[in-house]
Parts: C-alpha cells; structure tokens; sequence
C-alpha cells in the first residue's frame, strides 16, 4: 500500500449533477502534484451513494489515466449487501484501481462472511476495510479485525482509545480518516491518513502527519469551517481555491 497521507476524493459534478469525471481526474492530478500518496474515489467524501457503477467505472478509468504510476488508486466498493459489494468490487477493479476501501455493511456484528466474498472477488487485488460507525453503524469490532482477510483499515471514527487499540491487535496498514488525529497518527506510527480535509489543504495534512503541531491545528481550524455543512462546504472550498464545481447531489 502507501505511507503518508492520502485524498478522499470529491467526485465532481456538472451543473446539471452529471458526473464530470475529467474535472474529478484533473483535480486528483493536482492533489498529487502536491504531494498526495495515494487516491481514493467513490468513497464517503465522493459522495459514492449516489453513484451508479457505470459512474464508479467512469470515475476509475479517468483517475487511473490521470495518475503517475506509482499513485495507488483506491477505490469505495462498499454496500449494504455482500452481493452488491462483490459486484462493485470487481467493478472498480476492472477498470483500473489498484485496491479497494470497503465499508462495513450495516446493522451487522459479524462482518467476516462478507470481507470473506469481498476479498474472494478482488482475487490478487489489496482490501482495506472501511470502520466509520457514522455512516455505517456499528461498524468492525476490534476483536474481528484480525480474522478478516484484508491488508489494511481505515478508521473515520475520530476515537483515539480506539486507534490505540487497533494498533494492538491489527497488524495491517492503518489509516486514519480523522482530520482531529493526523498528527497523534504520524506519532503513533500508523502508515498514514486518508483524508477529505485532503481535498483542500493537502499541503497541511502532509505537515500535520509529519508531526508539525501548527499545522494539525490549521488544520482542525480549517475542517471545521467546511464539515458544519456537508458536503456543501467542502465542495465551495474546493471550488474556490481549485476552480471546480460545487455541485452536489447529497446533502
């Protein structure tokens, strides 16, 4: 996988809420100029419930041809079924991301029969599972992290007893999606941050992953000027400072 600090991507959409899935590249290609390790689409941040696959593939396959080679391209194939979970997941995959970030299905305290169908259809490709309680309770137990069949996680849950604890019991890549825990992660040692504050200020999540205080604290500042309204704020940071649509279709 990657080390250091990775973009939760905003997926871009025209004013009519088509997807533009050559601004989306662009803006990734930029992101990555400025010093993105890795790139994930069609995740919380990409708005990828409203997405239909064929958008998902679109979205892949533009990325992919945008990136440098060495980028990893990340790719949300999570849902609230195991079989739609497979499907996506060979979706994604065949049109060119490298690994893919899947969600934790809903309403579920076992999750291993379904990493297990998700990891058996991504064949030689990576799996990172997906913790964020908040958009899909209740999310991974920490007893289950090391029976399931994945090489890396993803916590977007901001609990820092938890973080604590994953590194414990999960030998894997471990990423935070907290913008609040940053630089305690690039303490701690975990591989690196996926982040939707990325989208805006990569310059101050690679600073506050490297242990700079200041910048984890512009950075906070900065969250929390675009978080109250979501994804309405980010996406009109976004566009202010890269020249993007702010159109979404959640929200």
């Amino acid at each position: 996988m990657f080390s250091g600090v990775g973009v939760a991507l905003l997926t871009i959409f025209d004013s009519s809420g088509a997807v533009d899935a050559s601004a989306t590249a662009d803006l990734a290609s930029r992101l990555v100029d400025l010093g993105m390790q890795s790139v994930l689409v069609a995740g919380t941040t990409g708005e990828a419930a409203s997405l239909t696959t064929e958008e998902r593939t679109k979205v892949v396959l533009a990325v992919k041809a945008a990136l440098p080679r060495d980028v990893i391209l990340l790719a949300g194939s999570g849902a609230p079924s195991a079989q739609q979970a497979v499907n996506l997941t060979k979706a994604v995959l065949d049109a060119g991301a490298d690994a893919v970030l899947v969600l934790s299905p809903p309403q579920s305290s076992d999750p291993r029969r379904y990493y297990d169908l998700v990891a058996s259809a991504a064949g030689e490709a990576s799996v990172l599972a997906y913790h964020f309680p908040t958009a899909s309770a209740p999310g991974l137990p920490i007893a289950m992290l090391a029976e399931l069949p994945v090489v890396g996680l993803k916590d977007s849950s901001g609990d820092l007893r938890r973080l604590y604890d994953e590194l414990e019991v999960f030998a894997g890549w471990l990423y935070t999606g907290s913008t609040n825990l940053v630089l305690l992660a690039g303490a701690l040692e975990c591989a690196g941050a996926i982040l939707a504050i990325a989208n805006l200020q990569p310059e101050l999540s690679i600073r506050a992953f490297a242990g700079d205080g200041s910048a984890q604290r512009q950075l906070v500042a900065a969250a929390d000027k675009v978080f109250a309204r979501r994804p309405h704020g980010l996406k009109e940071a976004v566009a202010a400072r890269f020249g993007t649509s702010s159109t979404t279709r959640m929200g």
